[in-house]
C-alpha cells in the first residue's frame, strides 16, 4: 500500500511540475522591451518603417490602427488577420477596405535582416498601431512584446467583429467576449478619431433609415445635409469619408463632441449617445472644460490598447515566428 501511495504521489508531484513548466512556457516573455537584448533595434525599425509611409500618407495611421483592432478581435493578437489566402480571415466581409499590409510588410523585411527569425508580425502590428497614434498627435505607450503569430486564419472566425449596424447591446456583448468593459468600447472607439469610413456604411441612414424614405432623426440636421451632400442617393458608394469632421488627420477627442452634437457618421458611433452607460463616458471625453477632456481621453486610450492588444496572445512555445507575414512558415 505505501508504494502504492508513493507512486500516486509522485504521479501527482509530476503532474504539478509539467503544468508550472507548461505556464511558464506560455507566459514567458510578454512584457515591455521584450527585444532588448535580441533584437534591440525592433521597436525603432518599426517605427522607421511606419513614419516613411506615414509621410507619404498620413491617412495610413487609421489603416494601420484598425489592421491592429481587427486582428486582436478574431482568435487573439496573432497577426492571423495577415494571412494572405483565399478562405483567411482578410477575406471575410467585415474586414473589407482593410490597408497598411505593404506598412508591416516593410518593417518585416528590414527586422529579417537585422534579426532573422526574432520578432513576430504579432508584435509588429502591436507597435505600427502605437506609433501611427503618436504620429498624429495622440499619446504614446510602452507596448508589452513576446506574441507569437498564429498558425490559423480562418474566413468564418470573422463573425465577431464589431459592425457598424450594432446596436450598443451588441457592441457591449461582443467587448465583453474579449474581457472589454463599457469604458475600453467607448474609449476604443474614440480611434475613429482619424478614421475614414465608405459612404457605402452609413448612406442608409442618409435617406431610408427607416425604409419609408426619412433619415436617422439622431442625425444632426445641419450635418445630414453635408452628409447628403458628400454621399448623394445613388453615389459612388466607395466615396471615402472622415469619421472625424472636425479633425480628421489630429488624433484627439473631438470625435467625441461629435457624438454628443449628433455628428457620428456611424450607426454604432452614434448609438453610443442613446444608452446611458456609454453616454456618461462620452460626455466625459467631450466635456466642456478646455483641454481637460483631450488629456483625459489621451490619458485612458494606451491603457484601452493595452487591455485589447492583450487579447489571447500567443507565448513561449504557442505559434510561430513567421518568416514572411502574409504566410504561414
Amino acid at each position: 500500500m505505501e508504494s502504492l501511495h508513493l507512486i500516486s504521489l509522485l504521479v501527482l508531484v509530476l503532474l504539478v511540475i509539467n503544468v508550472l513548466v507548461f505556464s511558464c512556457l506560455r507566459t514567458r516573455g510578454y512584457k515591455d522591451s521584450f527585444y532588448s537584448a535580441s533584437c534591440p533595434k525592433a521597436e525603432s525599425i518599426v517605427r522607421s518603417a511606419v513614419e516613411a509611409h506615414f509621410n507619404k500618407d498620413s491617412t495610413i495611421a487609421a489603416a494601420l490602427l484598425r489592421l491592429h483592432f481587427h486582428d486582436c478581435f478574431v482568435q487573439g493578437c496573432d497577426a492571423s488577420i495577415l494571412i494572405d489566402a483565399p478562405s483567411a480571415e482578410r477575406e471575410a466581409v467585415p474586414n473589407t477596405g482593410l490597408r497598411g499590409f505593404e506598412v508591416i510588410d516593410d518593417a518585416k523585411s528590414q527586422l529579417e535582416v537585422s534579426c532573422p527569425g526574432v520578432v513576430s508580425c504579432a508584435d509588429i502590428l502591436a507597435l505600427a498601431a502605437r506609433d501611427s497614434v503618436d504620429l498624429s498627435g495622440g499619446p504614446s505607450w510602452g507596448v508589452p512584446t513576446g506574441r507569437r503569430d498564429g498558425r490559423i486564419s480562418s474566413l468564418s472566425e470573422a463573425a465577431s467583429l464589431p459592425s457598424p449596424l450594432d446596436s450598443v447591446a451588441a457592441q457591449r456583448q461582443k467587448f465583453a467576449a474579449k474581457g472589454l468593459d463599457d469604458h475600453d468600447l467607448v474609449t476604443l472607439v474614440g480611434a475613429h478619431t482619424i478614421g475614414q469610413t465608405d459612404c457605402l456604411f452609413f448612406q442608409y441612414r442618409l435617406y431610408n433609415f427607416t425604409k419609408t424614405g426619412n433619415s436617422d432623426p439622431s442625425i444632426n440636421q445641419v450635418f445630414l445635409t453635408q452628409l447628403q451632400t458628400l454621399c448623394p442617393k445613388n453615389g459612388d458608394a466607395s466615396k471615402r469619408v472622415a469619421l472625424d469632421k472636425d479633425s480628421q488627420l489630429n488624433f484627439d477627442s473631438s470625435f467625441f463632441k461629435n457624438v454628443r452634437d449628433g455628428n457620428g457618421i456611424l450607426e454604432s458611433d452614434q448609438r453610443l449617445w442613446g444608452d446611458s452607460k456609454t453616454r456618461r463616458i462620452v460626455d466625459n471625453y467631450a466635456g466642456n472644460i478646455k483641454g481637460l477632456f483631450g488629456v483625459r481621453f489621451n490619458f485612458e486610450f494606451p491603457k484601452a490598447m493595452i487591455k485589447m492588444s492583450s487579447i489571447d496572445v500567443k507565448t513561449g512555445i504557442q505559434g510561430e515566428i513567421r518568416k514572411i507575414c502574409s504566410k504561414f512558415n
